[in-house]
């Protein structure tokens, strides 16, 4: 699965990531829609986004599920630990209905069905790999394969990012051709040689963590940065303007309308 353009990041070079927008939305359309589901995933195209982000950890019986949490009480019915809960089981909760209750019945999708809706609509995505605690390499693998496996090759763009690095390491090692992204909450001390390690393209931090003059400092040496969770229409354009390439957003539909 090549993508033209998204090479690993050296310093000297430069990544110009064809294909990539400036607004993703964020778990889908966060705030419009519950988190992590396929009604989140066609309200985002619905609000005009090209690209939507959202997390996948693995079931107790390793099918890739889109949901954020270790737990499973905040999103949707159940109770417990994902990693010890089987898709079937965790495919019987609704997480739709603590949102609104016209999403009651709206249920956590499997990864292929994420991946079916998003090559039916035409929505590129960044997958994070979101691995409960001591899964991390089985969780960077078995997304990265069955991506590799699914993903259409003359679909929307894909990225993959996590903040685990060994399962970046391992999805790097299942499918070194899907791009890769490294997850932080604010600029790692480390951050050059983690990136060029685990041979990531992007690198994404909590805006509001990290400062302007950072921004143009990475800018300035080719790093495409992506930055979340930006809601507000003039701090995304501040952002952008410093030299994000992205930013993500539980509001697509707002910083959409405000570019």
């Amino acid at each position: 699965m090549g993508q033209d353009g998204w090479q690993a990041w050296r310093r000297g070079g430069r990544s110009s990531l064809p294909g990539l927008q400036p607004v993703i939305g964020h778990r889908g359309a966060a705030a419009r829609a519950p988190e992590n589901t396929l009604a989140g995933l066609r309200r985002a195209r619905e609000l005009g986004a090209a690209w939507v982000e959202f997390d996948v950890m693995l079931t107790v019986d390793r099918v890739p599920v889109l949901i954020h949490d270790e737990t499973l009480e905040r999103a949707t019915t159940g109770r417990g630990e994902v990693a010890r809960h089987t898709a079937a089981e965790i495919r019987a909760l609704d997480a739709g209905g603590w949102f609104a209750p016209e999403f009651a019945g709206e249920r956590v999708p499997t990864l292929a069905e994420a991946v079916a809706l998003l090559s039916e609509l035409g929505l590129s995505a960044n997958v994070e790999i979101k691995p409960a605690a001591g899964h991390e390499e089985a969780t960077g693998e078995v997304v990265a394969r069955q991506l590799a496996a699914l993903w259409p090759g003359d679909g929307p763009r894909l990225l993959l990012s996590s903040f685990a690095r060994a399962a970046l390491s391992a999805a790097a090692l299942a499918a070194p051709s899907i791009p890769r992204g490294l997850l932080a909450t604010r600029l790692p001390d480390d951050w050059e040689v983690a990136l060029t390690g685990l041979g990531c393209t992007t690198l994404h931090l909590a805006h509001q963590c990290v400062r302007t003059s950072e921004i143009r400092e990475l800018t300035a040496i080719g790093v495409p940065l992506l930055l979340y969770t930006v809601n507000q229409p003039a701090r995304a354009r501040d952002l952008l303007a410093a030299g994000a390439v992205a930013v993500i957003t539980d509001v697509p539909d707002v910083l959409l309308a405000a570019q």
